[in-house]
């Protein structure tokens, strides 16, 4: 039997997942990235400085992470001497994205997977009056039995959380989670210039001034962030794990991980981070080569050779092309299928006890919950490793706005040569990212930008493998094949950019 999940919803962009089904399980699945879009081709001939705020429009929930890469990319190209304060702004910037990010992931994207939004139905209890939410979704207590369908109705068949009041607290979470966005939102503001599209993030740093009122705005908002994130974030996954702990063992992908880290503590960019990079395979960590990544089309509507390392990369549509199923192109590390993302981020830094905090939240929580740490290789592995992210990003973004120098330069001064190449690598939230470009003659001459959901949305590759999020697919029991909400579960626990992925 062969079912189609798309459009899937509750991800960014349009994506679409082919399954079949044998036996009440998944033995094929296909991710199609349904549209093509070509910032490469738009990109080529353009000033270099022109790239970080098109690239920019490449996403409208990650924008900052390009902003970041593209500007790394160029510093490596310019060989800029940032200056601290440069490089603070950037990762408060970067650093308040993520956060934004997890929390609407978790609460808008994926909680209703697991939550039983009915619950409210039947609910009269204290909290009523604040679970009632201005405009776009307004209801009445159990006594005129009435609810709104959208947004969350209809939904999917299968089992959904069955304790009353914790479905309640979620709901609320749910909407208290909407105004931490906001402020997580307006913190990376402060020094980003603005949200979605920020206009100060520059190769070298930022334009905006290291000013004291900014620093204090700042820590003002990060400390409400910081602080739902552990009071409510972290038990409502937690509250999710205790109801569903089959999905500990339910979504692992079947590849490696690869990290680029996130948060440069020096202006070395690529020296220590505050989560750090590398290649995870089996228990075998070992630092990254950018030469030994490579994409395959095989299965991708290009007609541009396969194999190509990123520096070489081309890009030639080819719509019609027989045996291709999407516009996403299919990254391999050495050949291997890599799963990036706050699951690849934890695990890769875990393994080499760079960051003690990370290493002591990943061990409390698989004592709390009775789980090894490869198991964040999961469903709930990926929620937990997001929230594992956000405490210790929200921690050290409160240390890191104190580094700040009032007064003191935040870029650095730069000119661009006539030719030149470079990469520049961080962690958007949904994973790993590199921005390279070639200048020749003063302009753009080649640029290419591999990104997370690139890696995660993966089709095969040219020797058949699949990639990470259809190889956690695939071997999936499910209970009923038109609905698959456990297929659902599983790309959600991705959080798949599609525009990201076929830009």
């Amino acid at each position: 039997m062969k079912i189609d999940l798309g459009p899937v919803t509750r991800i960014e962009g349009h994506l679409n997942v082919k399954t079949t089904i044998e036996n009440q399980k998944v033995v094929d699945a296909r991710c199609v990235g349904e549209m093509f879009r070509g910032f490469e081709v738009i990109l080529k001939g353009r000033d270099p400085l022109d790239a970080q705020q098109i690239t920019q429009r490449i996403c409208g929930v990650c924008p900052y992470a390009h902003a970041i890469a593209s500007s790394y990319a160029q510093e490596n190209a310019y060989k800029l001497e940032v200056p601290a304060n440069g490089r603070i702004m950037h990762n408060l910037i970067q650093g308040a994205n993520h956060l934004y990010d997890y929390l609407l992931h978790f609460y808008q994207l994926s909680a209703l997977d697991f939550v039983d939004v009915t619950a409210i139905l039947q609910y009269t209890g204290k909290d009523a009056d604040l679970l009632k939410v201005k405009g776009w979704v307004q209801y009445e207590l159990a006594s005129k039995k009435t609810f709104p369908a959208a947004p969350f109705l209809p939904r999917l068949n299968g089992d959904y959380i069955k304790d009353k009041d914790l479905n309640i607290g979620a709901l609320k979470h749910y909407i208290e989670a909407m105004e931490l966005q906001k402020k997580a939102n307006r913190a990376a503001a402060i020094f980003g210039g603005k949200f979605p599209h920020s206009t100060a993030i520059f190769p070298g740093g930022c334009t905006q001034e290291a000013r004291l009122d900014h620093i204090i705005n700042y820590q003002s908002l990060i400390g409400e962030v910081r602080e739902f994130i552990h009071n409510k974030y972290l038990p409502d996954i937690l509250a999710v794990a205790e109801g569903f702990p089959e999905y500990w063992h339910i979504g692992a992908s079947k590849g490696g991980f690869i990290s680029y880290g996130l948060l440069p503590m020096s202006s070395e960019r690529d020296s220590q981070r505050l989560l750090t990079g590398g290649i995870l395979q089996g228990d075998s960590i070992s630092p990254i080569d950018f030469g030994s990544i490579t994409q395959d089309v095989g299965y991708a509507r290009y007609s541009s050779p396969s194999g190509l390392k990123v520096s070489d990369s081309t890009l030639t549509p080819a719509p019609h092309k027989e045996g291709a199923y999407t516009w996403t192109k299919a990254p391999r590390y050495d050949g291997n299928v890599m799963e990036v993302g706050p699951a690849a981020r934890v695990l890769v830094d875990y393994h080499q006890g760079h960051n003690q905090q990370v290493k002591s939240l990943v061990n409390s929580f698989a004592t709390k919950v009775g789980i090894e740490a490869a198991d964040l290789n999961s469903v709930l592995g990926r929620h937990l490793s997001r929230a594992i992210n956000a405490v210790v990003i929200a921690d050290f973004l409160l240390a890191e706005s104190d580094r700040l120098t009032p007064g003191e330069r935040t870029m650095a001064d730069l000119s661009i040569p006539k030719e030149a190449e470079g990469y520049g690598a961080t962690e958007a939230s949904r994973g790993a990212l590199l921005h390279y470009i070639r200048i020749k003659d003063y302009k753009i001459d080649n640029y290419e930008c591999v990104v997370p959901t690139t890696w995660n949305a993966s089709p095969r590759d040219d020797r058949g493998q699949p990639g990470a999020m259809e190889s956690a697919l695939i071997g999936t029991k499910i209970s009923d094949p038109e609905d698959q909400i456990e297929s659902v579960r599983i790309i959600h626990s991705f959080d798949p950019c599609i525009a990201c992925s076929v830009h």
